[in-house]
């Protein structure tokens, strides 16, 4: 796999995790600090963020395993059908 690829799906593995841990946090002492409609919508826009975090990945290894099947598809010679 491409390394510029890899740091990508690794920042996106990274900002996943800061965003969980920022939405636990709001979840167990949001309310404390803010007004409770505030902090659920402030956990949620984590949990959401999160969440897009750790499906781009699946996006982007999805989108590299096509390339790479297209690019052997035509690297491949021409099949001669017989009848």
């Amino acid at each position: 796999m491409d390394p510029k690829l890899k740091r990508r799906i690794y920042a996106f593995y990274f900002a996943g995790v800061v965003n969980l841990a920022l939405g636990l946090y709001m979840l167990v002492a949001g309310a404390a600090m803010l007004p409770r409609g505030t902090a659920m919508m402030l956990m949620l826009f984590f949990f959401g963020f999160a969440a897009v975090d750790f499906y781009f990945p699946k996006v982007l290894k999805q989108k590299w395993l096509d390339m790479q099947k297209q690019a052997e598809a035509q690297q491949r010679p021409p099949e001669v059908k017989s009848e």
